[in-house]
């Protein structure tokens, strides 16, 4: 498949692990051996996920939603990043970024402009700013935002608007600070207005882990209209590229399967299986298998439509086998 080139896979800031076994020495040969085995079955987990868009105003500004998972509270960096971008041949960014964090019942629980600026309040008791700088995520601008967030099971929005209802491309993104937790973040989605060329919706994650996850990814729009939205994508086409930047998979109308890269046979029966089959035809779906590594998503409008779409990341409580 042919090989393409995304600036957002340059936004993520990816953590690398390894094992030092010079520091094993002492180990038994028994123990480590049973080390081994337990590294060899990680779950893999979503981790790091991020949207690039442009943000306008009104219905049309970013909003992300993602989901904790599990019995342990998850702690969570979310930066809203404009100024920043411009590192990556992006011009018209959003010069300043504010942040909001909404719960599952729509209250904001966090808000900031300008992560060097504490917001107290909802969530928020104390000042943030060494935190920020110690997560090894502190934003590279001053007037982009930050919240560091203790977040028990549940579902979360974070919004991204431009101050003084300015207008520009920016990336919202969600780093876990815990990931060896056993809660986990999951169920990604984000809606934003597509536009063109570099203003598609750009959508990033990570899966970590030693294990293979399987995921369904959607681009909607159509669906939206009952949600009161009016100016929606009406046939969004959706991407699916791997951490070398190549097109892995594609969807445009989910009951046709394009085959190529990850997808080698018919998905239209396991879409609905999935219990997340898109409403309209015109919305694209992918189910696959991903081993651990760095994954984007995009969603453009086909013959460069426009309008207000919904991209969205589910994991599939399916164990994947491999050989």
């Amino acid at each position: 498949m042919k090989k393409v080139r995304d600036n957002n896979s340059l936004s993520f800031r990816f953590l690398h692990l390894f094992l030092n076994l010079t520091r094993c020495s002492q180990v038994t040969a028994g123990l480590m051996a049973l080390l081994l085995v337990l590294s060899s079955c990680v779950p893999s987990k979503l981790v790091n996920l991020s949207t690039r868009a442009f943000v306008q105003t009104g219905d049309d500004v970013i909003i992300g939603g993602f989901i904790v998972q599990g019995t342990e509270v998850k702690r969570v960096i979310i930066r809203a990043i404009g100024p920043e971008l411009t590192q990556y041949g992006i011009t018209d960014v959003l010069a300043n970024p504010r942040l909001e964090l909404h719960n599952g019942s729509g209250r904001l629980i966090a808000s900031n402009d300008d992560w060097q600026t504490t917001i107290l309040g909802g969530i928020i008791t104390g000042n943030q700013v060494s935190d920020i700088q110690a997560s090894g995520h502190a934003p590279t601008a001053a007037s982009e935002s930050a919240i560091i967030a203790d977040l028990p099971a549940g579902n979360y929005t974070a919004i991204v608007r431009g101050i003084n209802n300015t207008a520009g491309v920016a990336l919202v993104e969600v780093y876990d600070l815990n990931f060896t937790a056993s809660s986990s973040l999951g169920n990604v989605s984000t809606r934003s207005f597509v536009q063109t060329d570099e203003h598609v919706m750009i959508g990033g994650f990570i899966v970590r882990g030693t294990e293979p996850k399987r995921v369904i990814i959607r681009a909607i729009g159509p669906e939206l209209t009952r949600y009161r939205i009016q100016n929606v994508l009406a046939n969004p086409t959706l991407e699916l590229h791997n951490g070398t930047e190549a097109l892995i998979a594609s969807n445009d109308d989910w009951q046709t399967t394009i085959l190529g890269g990850v997808i080698t046979s018919n998905q239209v029966s396991d879409i609905q299986a999935s219990g997340h089959a898109p409403t309209a035809a015109s919305e694209s779906a992918i189910i696959a298998d991903l081993r651990p590594g760095n994954y984007t998503a995009i969603v453009r409008g086909v013959n460069n439509m426009t309008g207000v779409a919904l991209v969205e990341v589910y994991v599939i409580d399916e164990i994947v086998t491999t050989d």
